[in-house]
């Protein structure tokens, strides 16, 4: 049996929407929401190209429409009907969000505001915060209660968004590390993913920053995060959670290190310039656990899933670019 499912148990049912549902994240969540039978409708503009939600097209309890959020006043009907709405809809990753300022503020902030102006209080948001908003947080550990300092278009935009997320009654904010693992909808440049492609493709990499921390999560654990909070939404509810796997707090070295005990003959070089992404903080994720939610995957479990979904032709377009 799938490890999340554990979080699936559930007296009722719920009528989820999830715009962005066919992305990296989403891709992954929308399967796992309707094997806990809940409905849902997915919203998504299919940017990409992607079919990564194909497989799902035979569960009676989906919808799927190819809209974008900003530009279809069906949406807000849609939202209407919802019990639970979770806004993965999202220009992601800086280097995306730095060639398209104002989209990413469009979208990433101005949708969500929108969003939360037309959600009654009786329903619950879920938002896929990133805990890119601490910026370059060093070594001190970064709890909820930490500063936002966020070095990019994407956390700036993420972050004023989940202000007005935090406004509403039943807004819950999550956190997330930076995510890792294989999904219908594959992306390469997340850190971990990327990493493991070029150990794997080149069998070396140069590292800016080697020091630099960043805490990493699974993205099954991170669906089964909002798996979760639909099961605890009245104790939840207004809360921010850091969502993170608290082992793998590391450096680009350490991974490089986590990498090489699966790659046989993987080598890393320091390098001389200055890495573009200036993140670097050490998270706790201690408020979400003690509520009793913990991940299940581990980074080796991740890189062993990654090395067998790269001994397949990668095709598409597995970059947010």
């Amino acid at each position: 049996m799938e490890k999340n499912f554990i979080y699936m148990k559930k007296e009722k049912m719920s009528h989820v929407l999830v715009t962005g549902g066919a992305g990296y994240l989403g891709s992954v969540l929308v399967p796992m929401l309707l094997m806990a039978n809940h409905d849902v409708t997915v919203i998504d503009n299919f940017r990409y190209g992607q079919s990564s939600l194909m497989g799902c097209c035979h569960h009676r309890k989906l919808s799927i429409l190819n809209q974008d959020i900003r530009l279809n006043s069906e949406y807000h009907d849609w939202v209407k009907v919802a019990d639970v709405i979770i806004p993965l809809a999202a220009m992601v990753g800086a280097p995306v969000c730095d060639k398209n300022r104002a989209e990413a503020f469009s979208v990433n902030t101005n949708a969500i505001e929108d969003l939360c102006r037309v959600t009654r209080p009786d329903q619950t948001i879920l938002y896929p915060m990133s805990n890119s908003g601490y910026g370059t947080g060093g070594e001190a550990e970064c709890t909820e209660e930490s500063p936002l300092l966020p070095i990019s278009v994407y956390g700036k935009s993420k972050v004023l968004a989940e202000k007005a997320v935090l406004a509403h009654p039943r807004g819950v904010s999550f956190r997330f590390a930076t995510l890792f693992g294989c999904s219908p909808r594959m992306r390469l440049d997340l850190l971990v993913n990327d990493f493991v492609h070029r150990a794997v493709r080149d069998r070396s990499i140069i590292l800016f920053e080697p020091n630099f921390r960043r805490n990493f999560l699974h993205v099954r654990d991170a669906a089964s995060a909002f798996l979760f909070a639909i099961n605890h939404q009245d104790q939840m509810a207004g809360q921010v959670y850091n969502v993170g796997l608290s082992s793998a707090n590391l450096t680009k070295s350490q991974l490089c290190e986590y990498i090489s005990q699966h790659v046989k003959g993987f080598t890393w070089h320091i390098g001389d310039g200055k890495d573009p992404d200036q993140r670097n903080y050490v998270v706790s994720n201690a408020k979400i656990e003690a509520l009793g939610w913990k991940p299940r995957y581990t980074l080796n479990d991740g890189i062993r899933e990654l090395l067998k979904g790269y001994a397949m032709p990668l095709e598409n377009n597995y970059r947010n670019a």
